[in-house]
């Protein structure tokens, strides 16, 4: 799961990666229009009409039927699409294109309001005129707003003067006239500016030590001023590649998103995309790419991939051209869209690849030849190190092992192959546990605090490992509402000892059907932030069918697929994390529980919480209320004299303070003042990083430490209340998986 950024400068990025990185359940959202047909063609190729203006085929309106017969009959709300339906479908189109109101005049969208009402019917007939001539008129008004910009950038900006910025999307209001829309621009040209001016200063006084590669360094050495003109311009170019299918993707999300966060449409190619990233594996070079300012930038290199083993593309160079093959003709790919360069680089295994590359060591521009191959994502997998802890009575450490699991992985393709032995979740760590009961590890961590969900099924399974038998999950079904438990399905337990759960809000789904069954079943003990995520629902992936309006067909084209909720879950105690997620025993200050925007509770259209009876479950009474509260107490008293637990607690409270903040000062001074006084963007955009790029390396850190701390108290508490473990038994079988996000 991805969060949308508030700040503004980076509205822009962020909804560019909307376009390129498939979609994420959080927020998105587009249109659709229908043309005379004799200019649309019965492909499903995206077409451009008279005056450069996109427009849909007759395959995006047959796509957009087929979503208007399945997402009232089959999201598990069963909601018409009516009225209501159409408003929020409307709301949420424009702020997947205007989030911050820049673009739109209030004309514009009293123009737009006409349609407002009627969209579930437009989506009946296959209509899709309203979306696309909302995102051609957004593409007029981007152009109007860029060109405002370079103006600005020309003039002499007076960095003394007391005005703000508006922050707070709430406040802001769409532009009601030129004049109004010239002095919104001027004020963002401004910010923009004194943004880079502050990294800049940050990075020359060795204040940014973690970004100090040489592009970054020669960047902060020029003329903010021409950045911005290449920001803008390149920015421009991109969107100006956006195709009619991306369009009808990001509307038809928008659609679906009217019925709750996490239901959307994806594209054929999306899909296939996302399926490789579950299963943890692509063809490849095994490099992360990122898009700044018109170039392709190697972000980082994968480990154990081709680039890796090669040795000569690194971190921070930019590819300027790419070619296929030993004599293919490199192409020119600066301004190129980020997905349309990965599309190139990507391939079959086997096949070689030729990168025109800017190295970031400031040496001259060299080809560089790589053999495509398999590459396994090892960064997004199980991860696991062992500690020395504390000190028992016979003067030996304790040894504590820590997993980390970014997502709830499973090889679809690989199950769909008739692999036997698909990668997944649960076999991964139940080899690391394996691996702990050799060493005999004292107690297990387990780290779901960068985990957003996932496979459904994996998590069932993974708490099996803990567990003997018993409810996990109970399943609330669309149609009858009869709610039906999902029971752990293998009888063996792979580690007995004492578990701790390290959680945080980005734990979402499949995460907290975890913790949440380990939490009501007393199994172990959840450390963390004060909650989780609150996402209480399933999602399934169903490719669309022309058979639905036609009949069966024999060979049928891929209309792309509709990820849409069908179930809500239960923990075994019959309340929902919906909303309120899954609290922890023990919390921990982190900036995370600070952060807003990143909950359940704070999307567009959340679920409602509601519960139902409890199972039938076992207690294993290794959390009593004893237990927890004497772990609380260890844990306070630690903290409160721990000087790096303070400082960031302290630093915690003025960022709330500062996101809080409905303006921000244009005055240079002022503006610099405030960042030195917190860095908010380092520190959160370290965060957000860390969770999207799936960094699961193991840091023994303050946090960590006190984890480990918190695991010993719980080790010594569990043998003064006389727990004795039971050895564990060997796995029997494994299930198939669904999917939950």
């Amino acid at each position: 799961m991805m969060i949308t950024r508030r700040i503004f400068h980076k509205e822009l990025k962020i909804y560019w990666s909307l376009l390129t990185i498939a979609f994420l359940a959080v927020s998105s959202a587009v249109s659709q229009i229908a043309c005379n047909a004799a200019t649309i063609p019965q492909d499903g190729t995206a077409v451009t009409v008279t005056g450069g203006k996109l427009a849909p085929t007759q395959t995006d309106s047959l796509i957009a039927r087929l979503i208007s017969i399945d997402l009232p009959r089959r999201h598990i709300s069963k909601h018409p699409l009516d009225g209501e339906f159409s408003k929020r479908a409307f709301s949420l189109y424009l702020k997947a294109l205007d989030p911050m109101k820049y673009y739109f005049y209030q004309s514009d969208v009293d123009e737009f309001m006409q349609n407002e009402s009627q969209l579930g019917e437009q989506l009946k007939s296959g209509n899709l005129r309203f979306a696309f001539d909302v995102f051609n008129r957004y593409l007029e008004r981007f152009d109007e707003r860029t060109a405002m910009a370079e103006e600005f950038l020309k003039s002499q900006q007076d960095f003394t003067a007391n005005e703000s910025f508006i922050l707070d999307k709430e406040a802001l209001t769409y532009p009601k006239s030129k004049e109004e829309a010239f002095d919104r621009c001027r004020k963002k040209v401004k910010f923009d500016i004194l943004v880079l001016r502050a990294e800049n200063r940050d990075l020359l006084n060795g204040k940014n030590k973690e970004d100090e590669t040489q592009s970054a360094l020669k960047k902060a050495k020029e003329d903010p001023i021409q950045r911005l003109e290449r920001r803008y311009e390149s920015t421009k170019k991109r969107i100006h590649q956006t195709t009619g299918d991306e369009v009808l993707e990001i509307y038809l999300s928008s659609v679906a998103g009217a019925y709750d966060p996490h239901s959307s449409y994806m594209s054929q190619k999306s899909f296939d995309n996302f399926r490789k990233t579950i299963g943890l594996n692509l063809e490849g070079i095994g490099a992360l790419l990122q898009g700044e300012d018109g170039m392709t930038l190697v972000k980082s290199i994968i480990q154990g991939g081709p680039a890796e083993k090669d040795g000569r593309l690194k971190s921070g160079d930019k590819i300027i051209g790419v070619g296929q093959g030993k004599e293919g003709e490199i192409e020119d790919v600066v301004d190129w869209r980020l997905n349309d360069v990965v599309d190139k680089i990507r391939g079959k295994g086997g096949t070689t690849v030729r990168l025109e590359v800017i190295p970031d060591d400031g040496s001259e521009k060299k080809i560089i030849d790589i053999v495509r191959a398999k590459v396994e994502l090892k960064d997004s997998e199980a991860q696991a190190e062992t500690f020395e802890v504390g000190q028992k009575e016979d003067g030996t450490p304790y040894l504590v092992g820590v997993i980390d699991l970014p997502s709830f992985y499973f090889d679809m393709e690989a199950a769909e192959r008739g692999d036997r032995n698909p990668k997944s979740t649960t076999a991964d760590v139940r080899a690391i546990l394996e691996k702990f009961n050799e060493k005999k590890v004292d107690a297990a961590v387990l780290n779901l605090s960068k985990n957003g969900g996932g496979s459904l099924q994996e998590a069932i399974m993974l708490t099996g490992l803990f567990i003997e038998s018993g409810p996990v999950v109970q399943l609330k079904q669309i149609g009858d509402g009869r709610v039906r438990a999902q029971f752990d399905p293998d009888p063996s337990v792979t580690w007995t000892g004492p578990l701790v759960v390290i959680t945080s809000k980005f734990s979402a789904s499949a995460s907290e059907i975890f913790a949440g069954a380990i939490r009501d079943y007393k199994r172990g003990i959840i450390v963390g932030d004060s909650r989780t995520h609150g996402k209480g629902s399933v999602q399934t992936v169903q490719p669309l069918s022309e058979s639905r309006l036609f009949g069966a067909l024999t060979n049928p084209p891929e209309y792309g697929t509709l990820k849409l909720t069908i179930q809500q879950y239960y923990l075994p105690a019959g309340t929902s994390p919906q909303i309120k997620g899954v609290p922890s025993d023990v919390i921990l200050p982190s900036l995370t529980d600070y952060m807003k925007d990143i909950s359940e509770s704070d999307l567009d259209y959340p679920l409602s919480y509601d519960e139902v009876p409890p199972s039938k479950y076992p207690d294993f009474g290794y959390a009593t209320p004893q237990i927890v509260n004497a772990l609380k107490k260890l844990s306070a008293e630690r903290a409160a004299a721990n000087e790096e637990f303070q400082r960031r607690e302290k630093n915690f409270k003025i960022y709330s303070e500062i996101k809080d903040r409905k303006e921000i000062s244009l005055n240079e001074e002022a503006f610099n003042a405030e960042r030195d006084r917190f860095n908010t963007d380092k520190e959160e955009k370290k965060q957000f990083e860390d969770v999207i790029n799936n960094n699961s390396k193991i840091k023994r850190d303050y946090y960590l430490n006190e984890v480990m701390d918190i695991t010993i108290d719980y080790v010594q508490l569990l043998k003064e209340a006389g727990v004795n473990f039971p050895k564990p038994s060997a796995p029997s079988q494994r299930s198939g998986s669904i999917f939950f996000f």
